[in-house]
């Protein structure tokens, strides 16, 4: 199924007709028939939202994502395509949400293995010739890629954590507050983060929160059943959590102590 995917997207643009068509569906109605069975509405949806995939990608990855030759965009890709899969039309959240965080956990985890497969490359002792009969040494290369690798990786999550505890400042959040009060036990972190995850989920929810600066407790209450005093207990982390889910930041899951098993258990819990 996702051979048939790949050589029907790679290259295809959106039908104008088709997409007039479908224009006042919202992405919800869409995937709700695409799960009735419509195959071809899902070759269309899939296709006319390249350009939102390509986005998300790009926006991952911190650069310019090219569809038609970056792996990144195949992963995400086949991530839109799972998403409409698993999306729950009762869940009451947005499905472009709902997809965005499918497509960045499953980049996450293509970054992580790609990570561990280099590392466990074997080196050789022999020195080779290049194209151009330039002698060179692979375990003197890999050692220097990998140098390299460690050194953008250090970079980057020194970019996420100042790029994060901007977001975070607005709220009265410092980041290592935030690392300190993390919660401690399995059962109360993977509650707040279901909480977080429905507010990074509905859209208006988190647009609200971003422009006045005040947790919707009463919305979320309602969507998680869980009562008021266990959100504003909790305000400070189920902010920082929601923005973390919002946003690109796969090196810091690792400093609160969030696991991948957790984000999927709260995925499900958010919805």
């Amino acid at each position: 199924m996702l051979l048939l995917l790949f050589k029907r997207f790679f290259g295809k643009t959106a039908s104008p007709k088709s997409a007039n068509t479908e224009q006042n569906k919202t992405p919800e109605v869409i995937v709700a028939q695409i799960r009735q069975g419509d195959d071809s509405l899902r070759e269309q949806f899939i296709s006319d939202y390249r350009p939102y995939i390509a986005k998300v990608t790009s926006r991952f990855c911190k650069r310019y994502v090219d569809p038609s030759r970056d792996d990144e965009f195949s992963i995400a890709l086949m991530a839109f395509n799972e998403a409409i899969n698993q999306f729950s039309t009762e869940s009451g959240r947005s499905f472009l949400g709902f997809a965005e965080t499918v497509m960045r956990r499953r980049l996450i985890d293509f970054v992580r293995k790609e990570q561990r497969h280099t590392q466990s490359l074997p080196y050789s002792s022999f020195e080779l010739q290049d194209e151009d009969e330039q002698t060179y040494n692979p375990i003197e290369t890999k050692q220097a890629l990998q140098a390299y690798e460690l050194k953008l990786a250090s970079d980057e999550r020194k970019m996420e954590i100042h790029e994060y505890s901007k977001e975070l400042e607005s709220f009265g959040i410092s980041f290592m507050e935030l690392v300190d009060s993390s919660p401690k036990h399995a059962d109360s972190r993977l509650m707040l983060l279901g909480i977080a995850s429905t507010l990074a989920g509905e859209t208006h929810l988190f647009e609200h929160l971003r422009a006045s600066g005040k947790l919707p407790i009463k919305e979320l209450t309602e969507l998680c059943g869980v009562s008021r005093k266990t959100v504003e207990r909790n305000r400070k982390y189920i902010i920082a959590v929601s923005f973390l889910l919002q946003g690109s930041y796969p090196y810091l899951y690792d400093y609160l102590n969030i696991s991948e098993q957790e984000r999927d258990l709260s995925e499900g819990a958010g919805r």
